[in-house]
């Protein structure tokens, strides 16, 4: 038994490589590629292992990308249980141009998805023995073509039932609908805050209201607003803090969300308090920031940001 799943519909494998200038109507010289496998939830395990935890990852495998995928999963000692589809999963391309430094992300769509296939994930923590059932589901992630923008509502409507714990990482519909059964955590930016709220935008002045307004509809037990460079909110029942990170040095802001996460699902699953739940959180997705590429979080940055946030850690 796993204490944490994380659950992917849309993975990725994600291609990068280096070329010396972008230029139209030019062939373009790259050097060998390097793959990783991708997707919010499997990001998020895969920055578990790194952090030293265990997890298993569930998603949504078809054709060589995703036969790719379990095997580069296999590589990094992960455990993963899939579903297979009929339609192809989808690659992702990364393209750093050395001249610039500039990074240029081609995000491609993910396949039809039928219904019998996003459904076995569904059906499969339906039916699993209470004592087989994880402590943490994280929820990660767009949905690809196919998949109703209710799935993360049939996934809190489950965890409540079930009584797991339900941790919600995503946006648009799918982050409102899910909102609306009520889910243990939340993790949105300003942006997805707002449209909690029913908002087009907010300013700082006002988050804190619309984070108790979340807060007061039921829509999350623990909300967690990521700020970016100046870390992130915490409002909980217990009031609102602010974890505020020491400047680093950054290379590539690719992964710090589900890193981000990954420190705080890890750090729930060890009885940590919500104090210091976001602080492992965003000492994770700061840690993020100091790799390139597509690289996630390491251990030693983010035990490092960690030991200063507790240190340092003003309360707001």
């Amino acid at each position: 038994m796993h204490e944490i799943i994380t659950i992917t519909l849309n993975p990725a494998l994600d291609k990068s490589t280096h070329v010396y200038q972008v230029l139209p109507e030019k062939k373009l010289r790259c050097e060998q590629p390097v793959f990783e496998p991708g997707g919010g939830g499997i990001n998020v395990s895969r920055a578990i292992k790194k952090l030293g935890g265990k997890s298993s990852t569930w998603f949504l495998e078809g054709g060589p990308a995703g036969e790719k995928l379990c095997e580069l999963l296999k590589e990094e000692g992960i455990d993963y249980w899939t579903v297979k589809t009929r339609n192809w999963s989808r690659e992702n391309l990364m393209v750093m141009e050395d001249s610039t430094g500039n990074q240029y992300r081609f995000g491609m769509p993910g396949p039809e998805t039928h219904e019998n296939e996003w459904k076995r994930c569904l059906e499969k923590l339906e039916n699993m023995k209470q004592d087989e059932l994880p402590k943490y589901v994280v929820a990660s992630g767009s949905l690809p073509p196919g998949v109703p923008d209710n799935f993360y509502l049939q996934l809190a409507e489950i965890a409540n039932k079930r009584g797991f714990r339900l941790i919600v990482d995503t946006s648009g519909e799918a982050l409102l609908k899910a909102a609306g059964e009520g889910v243990y955590l939340l993790k949105p930016n300003l942006g997805e805050l707002a449209a909690l709220a029913n908002k087009d935008q907010i300013s700082a002045l006002e988050q804190e209201e619309i984070a108790r307004q979340v807060l007061e509809e039921g829509k999350c037990k623990v909300l967690v607003v990521s700020l970016g460079p100046r870390g992130a909110m915490l409002a909980s029942k217990e009031g609102i803090t602010y974890v505020v990170p020491p400047t680093v040095p950054q290379k590539s802001a690719v992964g710090a969300g589900d890193s981000m996460v990954a420190g705080m699902v890890m750090s729930l699953a060890k009885g940590c308090s919500l104090d210091e739940v976001v602080r492992y959180g965003v000492a994770a997705g700061t840690a993020a920031t100091m790799t390139p590429g597509s690289e996630l979080c390491r251990k030693e940055d983010t035990e490092e940001i960690f030991k200063w946030l507790q240190e340092h850690q003003v309360q707001l």
